[in-house]
């Protein structure tokens, strides 16, 4: 049993001193209850969770949850325990203050120094990366005062992750949904990881594809390919924790949306050609996880093919689709264009022999090669590359996470946008 009166911080001496420490700040929205969800993420990870509320947010949760939660005393205010100077000590202690929701009010006390309760102090004593995840209805996102003060956080090196679209209060829908807590759990994750005070990737604006392309040959059937966008994914998030505005291309990929990254779904090859160099326009940096079928059928049956009673199979007359990676990287539309190659080795050439071919033939900046002989690397949760420059560099990746693969590369094209500044 705790000696700690109610509402007094945790004792320093009493925290094991290997476990990352995380404010997690609650402010007033009804999106409060699904902090409870990020809450136990932390706790059951083994991160250290202080939980500051603000006096509104108890008023949606109340704070023997938190405190039931967390396994310590709740305060809202800067008067309980004020001899351990807690509207100090837990800014300056922290590896991590993330807020969720975090509300306009919220957002706006922050952007401009204020500080009236326990959560505004820690925001502006912390010293620590700080993520605060956003949570109101439309027209308070879009709202000219919001957008200032997001812009003004996000300039200081705050990662205000996007809100997700989707159900609101009552009946509205709209961009302002808390994103996902376990997507916002595995961002933080991430920015717990790199602790960075100043996200490198911060004002960027970068296009993610992921997943693989389908092309129809009937109502029922269509040519694919094994990828899972696992990379593509890894990508759009790592982007999303290093602080850049991120847009995802996905192509017919069922992974919950990364937190604070805009989805676009396409399924052909065609649909992800129009989408990337949509969203290219003007970015700093595209990288073209996704693998495009190479071909399509010259038609599409409109009827299900069916089975020859002679037991023969249909001919299927097939044409190519367009080199997107190629055409992006002729046309320029962002500074910095980064291809995937996945390759066997053939009789041709080995697997970076065929891979330096295609680097010098697309004309990307940097390639990826994965080695996918054996069905290698599709759908699994780990990743080997090399990754060629058009600098003549190369740079090995040894096996472990698609997300250590997927910093690695945004390592490689923050260092070539620092030099084009």
């Amino acid at each position: 049993m705790s000696s700690h009166p109610a509402g007094a911080p945790v004792d320093e001496a009493e925290r094991a001193p290997d476990r990352p420490r995380v404010v997690l700040g609650v402010s007033g929205g009804i999106a409060a209850y699904k902090a409870c969800e990020l809450l136990r993420r932390f706790t059951e990870s083994g991160h250290d969770v202080t939980v500051v509320p603000t006096s509104a947010a108890l008023e949606f949760v109340g704070a023997p949850t938190w405190a039931a939660l967390s396994g310590k005393p709740v305060a809202a205010d800067v008067w309980s325990g004020v001899h351990e100077v807690p509207h100090v000590r837990l800014g300056q202690s922290a590896d991590l203050v993330v807020v969720a929701p975090a509300t306009a009010d919220l957002m706006a006390k922050a952007a401009h120094g204020l500080a009236d309760d326990l959560l505004t102090n820690t925001l502006l004593t912390a010293r620590c990366p700080v993520v605060l995840a956003p949570a109101m209805h439309t027209e308070m996102w879009e709202h000219p005062a919001t957008v200032a003060n997001v812009a003004t956080l996000r300039q200081r090196g705050t990662v205000v992750v996007e809100p997700a679209e989707g159900r609101l209060t009552g009946a509205d829908t709209g961009k302002g949904r808390l994103p996902d807590p376990a997507e916002i759990f595995d961002l933080c994750v991430e920015v717990l990881a790199r602790g960075a005070l100043t996200p490198d990737l911060r004002g960027r604006r970068v296009v993610v594809s992921a997943g693989g392309t389908r092309e129809r040959l009937d109502p029922v059937r269509f040519l694919g390919n094994r990828s899972s966008g696992r990379q593509g994914y890894a990508l759009a998030r790592a982007a999303a924790a290093r602080g850049a505005e991120v847009t995802l291309v996905a192509a017919n990929v069922t992974l919950p949306d990364p937190a604070g990254v805009k989805v676009e779904r396409v399924e052909t090859t065609a649909e992800l050609r129009a989408a990337v160099l949509s969203a290219a326009t003007g970015a700093d940096a595209v990288v073209m996880a996704a693998a495009p079928a190479d071909f399509r059928p010259t038609g599409e049956s409109t009827v299900k093919i069916k089975k020859a009673a002679d037991g023969s199979a249909p001919t299927i007359e097939l044409e190519q689709n367009p080199d997107i990676l190629a055409e992006l990287a002729a046309a320029r539309p962002a500074r910095v264009v980064v291809g995937f190659a996945a390759e066997t080795g053939d009789s041709t050439g080995s697997v970076l022999d065929l891979a330096r071919a295609k680097l010098a033939r697309k004309g990307c900046d940097l390639l990826v090669v994965n080695d996918v002989g054996g069905g290698a690397v599709f759908g699994a949760e780990d990743n080997e590359a090399v990754i060629l420059g058009d600098d003549g560099s190369t740079s090995e990746v040894p096996r472990g996470s698609k997300t250590a693969l997927a910093h690695v590369i945004w390592d490689r094209v923050a260092e070539r946008l620092s030099r084009s500044s």
